[in-house]
């Protein structure tokens, strides 16, 4: 017989970029139902959001975060995530203003001022360029490709055919970029997992900054990317090769809480 059974949950924003938040040092939430994931995201039958996230307990850090797609499936490093369950994690006072937290690729420092959170980035050791676009790993796979009209593109549509056209089942986020300044950047970006455009990717803007760079379309290593949701800023130092010391900077913002009533 099935029980009725209630989460207390969370719902945080980073730029537009939302996600449900859970804490789960209990253990108590049934991560392998990938069912009630997506049930819990969708956003006309459920709280909806663009992922779900886990506050768990972590023997060497902080906390540890473990991430969600909107499909119910386990995912690489989400970037405006991390920022999000920082914010969390100040709310339930387990931080002061600076963090380590446990993530899927590792270990993440972060900092927190008011709303803004500023999560240092995993290092970048290659960037592949093939001409029509950049690839590189930011804690998750990202396309960075160039293009005119930026407004005007059907992200869904056109992200669709290179997510699964050139990467195949597996899949990349892929990332449609328009200069603004010498050192500001227009992006939007379409995510594997979610299957579809979503208002800001944090793995995907640093991507974004780190491509334009080693591309010499700008000189700065401090770069203002202009996404849908919101603005965010990528800092990151060259060495040799490498890229490393990469932070990335916006707001991540309470929504509200509530109860999620399930079967079990």
């Amino acid at each position: 017989m099935n029980q009725e059974r209630s989460l207390h949950f969370h719902k945080y924003q980073g730029t537009g970029n939302d996600f449900v938040l859970i804490d789960n040092r209990k253990g108590i939430f049934p991560k392998k139902d990938v069912r009630l994931i997506r049930d819990i995201c969708d956003r006309r039958f459920g709280i909806g959001a663009d992922g779900l996230i886990l506050l768990e307990n972590d023997d060497l850090a902080d906390f540890k975060m473990v991430y969600y797609n909107s499909d119910g499936n386990e995912s690489t490093m989400c970037g405006n995530g991390g920022r999000c369950i920082v914010a969390f994690a100040k709310e339930l006072d387990l931080i002061g203003d600076k963090t380590t937290f446990n993530a899927i690729d590792g270990m993440h420092e972060a900092e927190i001022n008011g709303t803004d959170v500023t999560l240092k980035m995993i290092d970048v050791d290659a960037v592949r360029e093939t001409g029509k676009y950049y690839f590189l790993d930011t804690g998750s796979p990202h396309h960075v490709q160039l293009v005119d009209n930026l407004d005007r593109l059907d992200v869904k549509i056109e992200g669709a055919k290179l997510r699964y056209g050139i990467y195949g089942q597996k899949g990349s986020n892929i990332n449609f970029v328009e200069q603004a300044a010498k050192d500001s950047f227009k992006v939007r970006t379409y995510e594997r997992g979610v299957e579809g455009e979503t208002l800001s990717c944090g793995t995907g803007v640093t991507a974004v900054a780190i491509a334009m760079f080693h591309g010499g379309k700008t000189a700065s290593t401090s770069v203002s990317i202009e996404t849908r949701g919101g603005r965010l800023r990528v800092g990151f130092e060259k060495s040799g090769a490498d890229y490393v010391s990469i932070w990335l900077s916006g707001p991540a913002k309470h929504v509200f809480k509530g109860e999620w009533e399930y079967q079990s």
